[in-house]
């Protein structure tokens, strides 16, 4: 096999190990941090400084700042996130993403088959899952470092090509080449922490002095401003289809990048005089590694510093470029879960606990209006058909977006339990819409048929309906309540017992009636599958409370109650 042909391949092989140790390692850390995710996504409520911290902490645990992105604008299209917070956000992400080029700085190619080995010890003898993700950790870590050192390996007969050395000669002395070698490779790539972990790998090579680096940090530094650029890519891409805000931080994105980019081209020679103080001394092909990190680190960390006091401008520009439509307000994404986020189950959870929290807040609302649907004062029956296709097809998604989250086989056994509790929650929510389905067809058969209850029977049905409203209402709150309240939960339960007393109670008063011809008898049968489905919805709030005395919550933070529910 020719050189040359050795060196594509090698730096390929070398590539795709690389990418596979940084996916494992990112995956691991998210496992490894659990619900510390989460405690570091609740800093996005707080200023924009804590955003992007936030920001900075989630894409070092991710090792991707293109999935931090990806997973901003999934909570800013779902209404979790605003667009200040989002942006903020992405300012942190980019100083979180150059973790992996410090990382790739360390000379630690004499450790790496230890450091895998130990990795598979802890992960293959630990009886304990927390132990075992941080053995994975560490044993993609390994992976990581011998992708790079594969790739140095056979970098070295490139470095001596005299093509390959007139090319970075020209990228020297034209950085505009350099940008454009930057973006192109990681359009091709799709990561820039690949990309940058490539460049430190060809800048180590020696140049023919055998001390210099074959690029320098003149020449590397276009290519890793190019590198920032295209990152960018992606969330212009992800941003495709979703809302307005969403679209807006992708643009911001790409903005921060773009502008760095443009004014630091302008002041290479004092960058590089600046990197070169900050970083350690040395011969070049030893320090060129960690003065690239260095040069990345201090690129992002500037552009931060700038851009948060300047937020408001940021907001100018990027509404200046997608602006709101006039005489209408934005349309509102109809469901907070997003496929694109479905790979970080901290972050994919929580859509599902926004969506669910939208599905129990739209039967409070079908609930509402299921009375002026019995009494016949409904008007607009298609509309109150729309609400409930509406929340069925909520039911459905999540459903889907759950199972989608399992067969991934990302989750931690934490996050499975949770996300089994909120597909209970859904279940049971769906469930609802059935028994709100059935209503509706016998009051619209009703109307069809020109008849109606009797005032006593319709009074009877109003006052069943209000205290299954009130039990909703109570279910709604103690899923929201942290920690959820057993003495709340026991009251549900009397509820609906009560409520099962009042139906016996009515449906002995209708049959009353009916012998003295005070109600049409042909209506019974509608009257009490009206009533049955009534208890039947308290049955299923029932099931609500009880999966929030076991821990499934739709606060920020669950804490289970240590008692049942008593017993019926």
């Amino acid at each position: 096999m020719s050189t040359i042909l050795t060196s594509v391949f090698g730096i390929a092989g070398g590539l795709a190990m690389f990418l596979y140790g940084m996916t494992g390692m990112s995956e691991a850390l998210q496992k490894a941090a659990g619900e510390k995710m989460k405690a570091v996504l609740s800093f996005l409520t707080k200023n924009r400084v804590m955003g992007a911290l936030a920001g900075m902490l989630v894409t070092a645990v991710l090792q991707s700042s293109s999935a931090t992105t990806v997973m901003t604008i999934g909570f800013v299209s779902a209404g979790l996130m605003t667009l200040p917070q989002a942006i903020s956000v992405i300012f942190g992400a980019n100083i979180g993403t150059t973790m992996t080029a410090q990382l790739i700085a360390f000379n630690i190619s004499d450790y790496i088959y230890p450091i895998i080995f130990a990795g598979f010890l802890i992960q293959f003898l630990s009886k304990k899952e927390n132990v075992k993700n941080v053995g994975l950790v560490i044993f993609y870590f390994g992976l990581l470092f011998e992708g790079i050192q594969i790739m140095s390996s056979v970098m070295k007969p490139v470095s001596n090509s005299p093509v390959f050395t007139e090319l970075m000669a020209k990228v020297k002395d034209i950085p505009i080449l350099g940008i454009l070698l930057g973006l192109c490779m990681t359009l091709i790539v799709q990561s820039s922490s690949a990309t940058i972990a490539i460049l430190q790998s060809f800048a180590s090579q020696a140049g023919p002095d055998g001390i210099s680096s074959v690029i320098g940090l003149a020449g590397a530094i276009p290519i890793l401003l190019g590198d920032n650029i295209g990152t960018t890519i992606t969330a212009l891409l992800a941003s495709i289809g979703q809302s307005r805000d969403a679209k807006r931080t992708a643009i911001a994105h790409s903005i921060f990048n773009i502008t760095g980019t443009v004014v630091f081209a302008f002041f290479l020679p004092q960058f590089a005089a600046f990197v070169r103080w900050i970083s350690p001394k040395g011969p070049e092909i030893n320090v060129i590694s960690r003065q690239i990190a260095n040069a990345h680190t201090t690129f992002n960390v500037v552009c931060t510093l700038v851009w948060i006091p300047l937020l408001p401008l940021m907001m100018k520009i990027v509404k200046r470029i997608i602006p709101d439509k006039s005489g209408a307000p934005a349309k509102k994404r109809e469901t907070a879960l997003d496929i694109r986020v479905i790979s970080q189950p901290a972050a994919a959870l929580t859509l599902v606990q926004a969506e669910i929290g939208r599905e129990l807040a739209g039967i409070r609302g079908l609930l509402s209006s299921m009375g002026a649907l019995l009494t016949g004062t409904q008007s607009d029956a298609a509309a109150f058909g729309q609400a409930l296709t509406e929340q069925k097809e909520s039911c459905r998604d999540v459903s889907e977006y759950i199972s989608a989250m399992f067969s991934i086989g990302s989750l931690t056994r934490e996050q499975s339990e949770e996300a089994s509790g909120y597909l209970v929650l859904s279940n049971n929510a769906d469930r609802i819409c059935d028994r709100c389905h059935d209503i509706a067809v016998h009051a619209q058969d009703l109307e069809s048929r020109g008849v109606s209850f009797s005032k006593e029977a319709g009074k009877e049905l109003e006052d069943c309906l209000a205290i299954v409203e009130k039990i909703y209402a109570d279910t709604a709150s103690l899923l929201s309540a942290t920690p959820p309240s057993i003495e709340d939960a026991s009251r549900i339960s009397r509820a609906k017992v009560r409520l099962r007393k009042n139906i016996k109670a009515i449906e002995k008063a209708h049959l009353a009636r009916v012998k003295e011809k005070k109600c049409d008898a042909s209506l019974t049968p509608v009257f009490t599958d009206i009533l049955y489905n009534m208890d039947r919805i308290s049955d299923n709030c029932l099931s609500l409370s009880e999966e929030a005395l076991a821990g499934t919550s739709l606060s920020a933070r669950k804490e289970p109650a240590k008692a049942a529910l008593p017993q019926k």
